[in-house]
């Protein structure tokens, strides 16, 4: 991919740059732009369908409004790399997602042109909304525009903004793109011309007249309504946003910047706020992303001119697959399992099960507290619900998570994916926080398997409980140690002992087992492997405790409140005074890289383990000691 092949873009260094071409030439810079996209992502690896499909829509935006005094606000930020090249970061595009490099998502400390940090679904309304009345506030002249897809339309606080921005007299425009499959009907040269009309002066201050004219005739004036309603499309309904207070304009073809551009400049010039839909295509033009937008919605590193092509050698079963077994296997087993998604289907592993069990899968949408109080609804009425949800997405549950599952105490299983570091979508998707937040809820438990075969056992003994239970595995495969069959549970709330050492002994949570294994090994230390964050198993605690001189605990997860500090709670309360050290994510966000460069770069590889241990017990983790050693316990 060299810069002389993309003239137009080439020299486009920021959108002062972009407002200065012709409107002839728009059209040429697409066609380069969204070349650019796709061999960047095909280098890098990264979101490539939805970055496709916004190529014109950010063309128009930063033609129309003057950004960054404007705010672009984007709705998860997954479809900004058109914006990331438009705006003067083209030349770093080959770091993108990589450690030191672009985030995937906006980032404030980025680009003043990335207004606000996105990367969870459905704030954009909320955070352009502030930014609207902040300039009113303080007498500035800015437009303020929020770019939301149509999933994070199904997201409650999406809805709870726009109850609020119709009220709120704002200079707000909220940008519905509606990246179905398929262009819907109403969209076209006629319906083009509506919107540009609709979004024009005339049809604003006509439509004013209109109301007070037919005010004293009822039933004329809800003739005009209808048949105004009739012609701006029936793809969405008009009359569901304009009730929110807004003046809905389109749908229009979000590819079209003859339609873009026109309608972009007479909104620009109405007051109040203003609800453009435009309708746009996943992938688009590129068939293999338009045939399959699934497929190339973040894929790795690819040729492009051959496509997503299977590896030679099968890759390692990730703990996703190994969950997604385990819940047909369950489900054939147990007719009360319902399996909960909020529109996480494919990343959650639930497309077997969708597949297989149809009447017991329900996909909610982006819509995570509906999703954990629905499930608490089908637990009252005698069913096992398990919810699969990533670690962070939880977050955005937690009052659910209390008010309407722990304190009535329902048996609903968590199945968390993407517990620990995940990589190159970073801090925004990272699993950090999730055993400090849990493990303080009353009636909750939390298991941490160390590996593949772990978690399906540990599923299995979640599933039997009477009570909410978490189980967290992080992205990705694990040590690969086989999946044996079965669903044989784990003993609740029991750990086991994995090496036998002296003098120190290192207590593992999760899947830095492995690594630890190998650091005990020059260390001549006790590994134990905990496996439940919550219940602690206190008995095997002080018994390690008590026959070593120092104890170690490791986790992938925030060290402030979280498995380490239920030792030190444990060993406080027992009277114990065992030197503690603990290991984990310290108090900052982590950034977007390599896992296991981002663990090594934290102290958590094998080596920074036993660095760390050696550096804070110099004297005895250096010599094995005389204290005696441990039996198994399984």
């Amino acid at each position: 991919m060299q810069n002389q092949s993309f003239p137009l873009l080439q020299s486009i260094d920021d959108p002062a740059d972009l407002r200065r071409l012709p409107r002839s030439q728009l059209g040429q810079l697409a066609v380069e732009l969204r070349a650019f996209v796709l061999g960047s992502v095909a280098k890098t690896g990264g979101h490539l369908s939805s970055n496709l499909g916004t190529v014109e829509l950010t063309i128009a935006l930063h033609y129309v409004f003057n950004t960054p005094q404007d705010r672009l606000v984007w709705d998860v930020g997954h479809q900004t790399y058109p914006h990331k090249i438009l705006t003067g970061r083209r030349e770093r595009m080959g770091s993108l997602r990589q450690w030191g490099g672009l985030s995937g998502f906006p980032q404030r400390v980025e680009s003043d042109y990335d207004t606000f940090g996105t990367a969870h679904s459905s704030t954009s309304i909320s955070a352009a909304l502030g930014m609207a009345m902040a300039a009113r506030i303080k007498g500035d002249d800015r437009h303020a525009v929020a770019i939301i897809g149509d999933s994070a339309l199904t997201a409650g606080m999406a809805f709870e903004a726009l109850n609020n921005a119709g009220v709120a007299d704002g200079r707000l425009l909220v940008v519905l793109n509606d990246n179905d499959m398929s262009i819907s009907p109403p969209v076209g040269a006629l319906n083009r011309y509506l919107a540009q009309l609709m979004s024009g002066r005339f049809y604003a201050a006509a439509k004013s007249v209109g109301i007070n004219v037919l005010k004293g005739a009822p039933p004329l004036l809800e003739l005009a309504k209808r048949f105004e309603q009739q012609a701006k499309g029936m793809v969405m309904p008009a009359t569901l946003f304009e009730k929110f207070g807004f003046n809905y304009i389109g749908p229009i073809d979000g590819h079209d910047l003859d339609a873009l551009i026109p309608t972009l400049e007479n909104i620009k010039q109405l007051p109040g706020p203003q609800f453009l839909h435009v309708v746009t295509k996943k992938g688009q033009g590129y068939k293999l992303a338009e045939a399959d937008p699934v497929a190339y919605h973040g894929p790795g590193k690819f040729d492009p001119t051959i496509g997503l092509q299977s590896p030679s050698t099968p890759p390692k079963q990730t703990f996703t697959q190994v969950f997604g077994q385990w819940l047909c296997d369950m489900a054939l087993t147990d007719p009360r399992l319902v399996g909960i998604t909020p529109a996480m289907r494919e990343g959650s592993g639930m497309v077997e099960f969708e597949r297989r069990f149809p009447d017991r899968y329900f996909d909610v949408g982006i819509a995570e507290q509906h999703a954990v109080t629905f499930a608490a609804g089908l637990a009252c009425e005698g069913l096992k619900p398990v919810v699969a949800i990533y670690s962070t997405f939880l977050q955005r549950a937690y009052d659910q998570l209390i008010h309407d599952v722990a304190i009535q105490n329902l048996p609903v299983v968590f199945a968390l994916d993407r517990a620990g570091l995940v990589g190159a979508d970073g801090a925004t998707h990272a699993g950090a926080y999730d055993i400090p937040y849990l493990r303080c809820i009353p009636n909750v438990s939390l298991a941490c398997p160390a590996d593949e075969n772990e978690c399906r056992q540990l599923l299995s003994t979640a599933f039997a409980q009477e009570h909410p239970v978490a189980v967290r595995y992080p992205r990705g495969a694990g040590a690969g140690v086989v999946v044996k069959p079965g669903l044989e549970p784990l003993p609740f709330g029991k750990g086991e002992i994995r090496r036998n050492g002296a003098g120190v002994a290192i207590l593992v949570f999760g899947t830095l087992l492995y690594p630890v294994l190998q650091a005990a090994q020059a260390l001549n230390a006790t590994v134990v492997n905990m496996r439940w964050a919550k219940p602690l198993d206190t008995d095997l605690l002080l018994k390690v405790a008590s026959a070593h001189e120092m104890l170690v605990t490791v986790e992938e997860g925030a060290i402030m409140g979280g498995a380490g500090s239920a030792v030190a709670e444990a060993l406080q309360a027992s009277g114990l005074l065992t030197p503690l050290l603990q290991l984990g994510l310290p108090d900052e966000f982590s950034s977007h890289g390599d896992p296991a460069r981002l663990l090594a770069m934290l102290g958590l590889d094998a080596a920074g383990i036993t660095q760390s241990i050696r550096t804070r017990f110099p004297r005895l983790a250096e010599a094995a000691s005389a204290t005696p050693t441990l039996k198994s316990v399984a």
